[in-house]
């Protein structure tokens, strides 16, 4: 018995044909849209010259598209539409294709193929990057969100105030090869499973989703549930010292071994909204100055150039950058502040706008947490006034927890430096031996070892103080926006 012996047997409609398979592959991705990063990487991987077939040989459909279909059938777990997977397409194709129902034209067998092909691994792609990367880049959205106002006599560029600086996985540029190669080559049921977020707070919020009675508090957890798949670097651990900043909450949260702490804080105002970053704790300055960053310079000093009596009240001091010689008011025009060759000071004191402390960590954008020349602010129920820095209602309470086993003589002489109360007989001693002095500066920078990790957040659905979920505010929409970037998932 030979082949050619089934050879009248062959049935022309069910003949796969690679090139007008290839060729209708072209078609579909040129012609579909493509609204996500993993359709734009589906329709360049089908529309290059001889495209692999991931899904359809010689022998058929196999078991791979069923279980991909399995997994894209409980998206609604995870708060997506399977439309936005093209489930039902899916399904009716697969059944049209093995029970051979094959028309003509658009419906004949190499371009049904082709749209089984094509949908299976643009479902396929959609989900690996949304489980393994987050369904959105958080990088390229809130970077590109708050233009900045432009310099006068400046060029017409649009740039943007940088607000998320976090370390985490993006996608790379082939990442598509490798969820290719996971379908050619390997189990891709076993690569979607093992990709899943496994972050204790996504479960929890994921299981929330099941009880979500209205549409408003569906789209709250889908918006942090998508926060919860960005695989940060230095993700919040679970022991050790760490604080927390969320800005939705005005709250600071600081944990230890044995020690928690939480304070009020007030936070970036949304047109200087404070960033999004993680980063450490390395130092402290007592009775800081305060370098005025070029942007406030620009926008509410400059306009005071030459007015003693106002840098005299505000405590103002003009420097030369090249030779940190200090100016005379009256010396300096608004050019020469505008040229950036010259830094404004605030003297420090109770009226410095850091407070009589700050604590610094490394960051791109210039914030640290510090405390207030006016501490009343805390009282407000809405505390986004800041430019963009972390104010702390209790400076010495966080700088005591962010120091590792500190002596009383060390806490005590920080106290002093604050304008505190003494609490050590060697402090009184100072104080009644000094009390003709106006200020006690007995310290100035204080290191921070180890370095304390820092976390500036923002979760609309986060635990209080004592552990208890709570629903915050979204004080600077980053909800709405988080939604809006979620649309081609949840049509």
């Amino acid at each position: 018995m030979t082949m050619e012996a089934f050879s009248d047997m062959k049935a022309p409609a069910f003949v796969l044909d690679y090139q007008q398979i290839a060729k209708s592959l072209g078609e579909i991705a040129r012609q579909t849209p493509a609204q996500t990063e993993s359709d734009r990487k589906t329709r360049d991987f089908y529309t290059q010259e001889h495209p692999s077939l991931l899904w359809i040989d010689r022998a058929g459909l196999d078991s791979r598209a069923d279980s991909l279909l399995a997994r894209l059938r409980r998206v609604g777990e995870i708060g997506m539409s399977d439309s936005a997977f093209f489930v039902a397409d899916i399904e009716r194709d697969m059944q049209l294709f093995r029970q051979l129902q094959i028309g003509e034209g658009k419906d004949d067998i190499n371009h049904l193929v082709a749209r089984l092909e094509y949908y299976l691994t643009k479902a396929c792609m959609r989900y690996a990057y949304g489980s393994r990367y987050g369904f959105i880049n958080p990088n390229r959205i809130f970077n590109h969100l708050d233009p900045e106002d432009p310099k006068e006599g400046a060029p017409r560029i649009v740039r943007y105030r940088g607000l998320f600086d976090v370390d985490m996985d993006f996608a790379p540029d082939d990442y598509y090869l490798t969820v290719a190669g996971k379908i050619a080559y390997d189990s891709i049921a076993d690569y979607l499973e093992e990709i899943q977020p496994r972050d204790k707070f996504y479960l929890q919020l994921k299981q929330m989703l099941t009880k979500a009675m209205t549409d408003e508090q569906r789209q709250r957890i889908l918006c942090n549930m998508e926060r919860t798949r960005w695989r940060l670097h230095h993700p919040i651990p679970e022991s050790g010292k760490r604080v927390i900043v969320n800005v939705p909450a005005y709250h600071l949260y600081a944990y230890g071994q044995d020690t928690t702490l939480h304070m009020r804080v007030v936070c970036g105002a949304s047109k200087t909204k404070t960033p999004l970053l993680t980063s450490e704790v390395e130092w402290m300055e007592v009775n800081p100055q305060w370098i005025i960053p070029q942007s406030i310079l620009e926008k509410d000093v400059v306009r005071h150039a030459g007015d003693s009596a106002y840098f005299a009240r505000n405590k103002y001091n003009i420097y030369e950058r090249a030779t940190n010689q200090q100016m005379e008011i009256g010396e300096v025009t608004k050019a020469m502040l505008l040229s950036g060759k010259y830094r404004v000071a605030q003297q420090s004191g109770d009226d410095n706008s850091l407070g009589r402390i700050v604590f610094r960590f490394k960051n791109k954008f210039s914030v640290f947490l510090h405390y207030t020349s006016t501490p009343w602010v805390f009282q407000r129920d809405s505390r986004a006034i800041s430019h963009g820095c972390v104010r702390v209602q209790r400076p010495f309470e966080l700088a005591h927890f962010v120091l590792d086993e500190p002596d009383e003589w060390l806490l005590d002489r920080i106290r002093i430096s604050m304008g505190l109360r003494a609490q050590t007989d060697r402090g009184r001693q100072y104080l009644r031996t000094h009390r003709d002095e106006e200020d006690h500066k007995l310290i100035g920078y204080v290191p921070v070892k180890p370095h304390v990790p820092l976390y500036i957040i923002y979760y609309t659905l986060w635990p209080d103080e004592n552990g208890a979920l709570q629903t915050w505010p979204d004080v600077y929409g980053y909800d709405r926006v988080v939604l809006q970037h979620l649309q081609p998932y949840l049509k």
